[in-house]
This record gives C-alpha cells, sequence and structure tokens, in this order.
C-alpha cells in the first residue's frame, strides 16, 4: 500500500503524510476508515513508531484525518473538512508556479496537460 523512499532527502514522516494524503484525494482511503495502528504500519513499513505518530499527528493537524481515543485514527470524511485557507495558499502557488512555467516558455496546453494526468492519478513523470 505504501511505499517509502529510504534514500530520499525528504522525511519519511513527510513522504508517509503525502502517501496518506495522496490515498484519501484518490478516495483509496474512504470516509470514516480505520488507518492502521501507529505500530502495525511501523512493522509493516519497518520504521521507528514515533515517525508514525508523527505523520498521523500532522494529517490530523491538516484535517485529512481524526482520533478516536481507544480506538486509533480514521479518515476524516471530505464534507467535514474545513479546507478554505488551504486551497487559498495552494492556488497562490499554482498561480506563481504557472506564471513561472509560461515565463520559461510552457504552454497553457502542456501545463493543462499535466493537471488532467495528475487528477487521472498520474501525477509523476
Amino acid at each position: 500500500m505504501l511505499q517509502l523512499d529510504f534514500r530520499s532527502r525528504v522525511p519519511v514522516y513527510e513522504q508517509l503524510t503525502e502517501k496518506i494524503k495522496e490515498l484519501i484525494v484518490h478516495k483509496v482511503l474512504a470516509s470514516d476508515e480505520q488507518l492502521p495502528s501507529v505500530r502495525e504500519l511501523a512493522l509493516e513499513l519497518t520504521v521507528n513508531p514515533n515517525t508514525i505518530q508523527k505523520a498521523y499527528r500532522e494529517l490530523e493537524r491538516q484535517g485529512y484525518i481524526y482520533s478516536a481515543p481507544g480506538k486509533g485514527s480514521f479518515v476524516k470524511p471530505i464534507e467535514q473538512i474545513d479546507n478554505t485557507r488551504q486551497k487559498e495558499e495552494l492556488l497562490e502557488q499554482l498561480r506563481k508556479i504557472t506564471a513561472e512555467l509560461l515565463y520559461l516558455g510552457t504552454s497553457i496546453e502542456e501545463i493543462l496537460a499535466t493537471i488532467q494526468k495528475t487528477k487521472k492519478g498520474g501525477g509523476e513523470k
């Protein structure tokens, strides 16, 4: 389910956070679905449980998951996520990146094709 690159410069907890967000966004993980326990996932990925806990805390802070004391962590239903501020920040980043790509000679068609490819789940080159 999750594959991490231990040679990457990106910290493992950040990789894990992004992978789980991707699974939620692409609806691989459904609303209210329980995530593996910290201990289970740490064993599966052979990483320190503190790393998993840090990723789960970050996902909860960002509003992607919620915790039920004594029961575990669950995917937060999308309709409950208030992501207005985060969407505005990301759209601003997208505007800046788009402006830079246009300046570097990238066509609108190429930018739109990349967005379409990302929407279909093929975000990596």
